[in-house]
């Protein structure tokens, strides 16, 4: 009887572990979907988002500053080429991010002809803790390509970042850029020498699995 009652013993405490080991494992991944302890993102999964509902996206020739280029369309996409159990940095492959309608108010600029991120694909990193982080690709720099037009007809501005960083939130599973710098590496005069990026994307959701929201652990 005794004997029973320790195997019986011994077999809750088995399962229990089990049963917790499973659920460590589907919910413990540094990307999730549906919740924090949702299932993981897989490996492959393509992570998707536009600018959050009301907000637009910013280029200004100062930090903080008024003067600039204002986008209401915007977008990403990526695929996540890493998950790995939280804390941890889950990595992913940003392959397309697009700008458009966009309006200027910087002197002497009439209009805003396209602006083109360049050198796609870049590399992300998320980290436990909340943290974004994008960097060159193989393909060069981080780069965009202005075009505007002018009093004195159009120019082409090129501006090149060393990375750019984001904050990620689970509350309202967004991306938030602020102020990112970029410099200009070419074109006349007449462009501004630095462009700050900022835009905010929500939610960031995982297409691969049904448009299920993606939250950081």
């Amino acid at each position: 009887m005794h004997q029973r009652a320790l195997l019986a013993t011994v077999g809750l405490a088995v399962a229990a572990t089990l049963a917790t080991a499973t659920q460590a494992g589907a919910s413990g991944s540094v990307l999730t979907t549906g919740s924090s302890s949702g299932p993981s993102v897989a490996v492959g999964d393509v992570l998707t988002a536009s600018l959050v509902s009301g907000t637009k996206a910013r280029i200004a020739t100062t930090q903080g500053g008024t003067s600039g280029i204002t986008c209401s369309s915007s977008g990403f996409s990526a695929t996540v080429t890493g998950n790995p159990a939280a804390p941890g940095t889950a990595t992913e492959t940003l392959t397309a991010h697009t700008l458009s309608t966009c309006t200027t108010n910087i002197t002497g600029a009439t209009g805003v002809q396209s602006i083109t991120v360049n050198n796609l694909p870049y590399n992300t990193a998320v980290t436990s803790g909340g943290s974004l982080s994008v960097t060159a690709g193989s393909a060069g720099p981080i780069q965009t390509t202005l075009k505007i037009n002018t009093i004195l007809g159009p120019i082409t501005c090129v501006y090149r970042a060393t990375g750019l960083t984001a904050a990620p939130s689970n509350t309202d599973n967004s991306l938030t850029f602020t102020d990112q710098l970029f410099t200009k590496a070419s074109g006349p005069g007449t462009c501004p020498a630095n462009g700050y990026f900022s835009a905010k994307y929500g939610p960031v959701v995982d297409t691969t699995q049904g448009g299920a929201a993606v939250f950081v652990n």
